[in-house]
């Protein structure tokens, strides 16, 4: 499966199959939030955060990826990452794009 953020792929021709997208809602446990609270009183990376954002946004292009290849996609173009908080200490990843064939 290709993945792009441009809306082609080089040398191909391409057939628009949809839109598709991946979500993930992904926490650290309270251990983990209470640590990232004393940090940001010195500053500095937020290490626990930055690998569960890392994980979360995986997890949704995979989801993403998934759905393209049920629709029968070659590759994704136009891709795209959102995150939003849901809650303290948790955050959703959207990832989406347009599924295409080549032709």
């Amino acid at each position: 499966m290709i993945l792009v953020n441009t809306d082609f792929v080089s040398g191909k021709e391409l057939q628009t199959l949809g839109i598709v997208k991946g979500s993930m809602i992904q926490s650290k446990h309270l251990g983990k939030d209470l640590a990232a609270g004393f940090k940001t009183l010195v500053g500095g990376e937020l290490k626990g955060y930055s690998e569960m954002l890392n994980e979360a946004r995986a997890i949704a292009t995979k989801r993403m990826a998934e759905e393209a290849e049920a629709l029968g996609a070659d590759a994704v173009i136009n891709l795209r990452y959102t995150s939003a908080t849901v809650m303290q200490g948790a955050a959703e990843i959207l990832v989406y794009g347009t599924a295409v064939n080549f032709v």
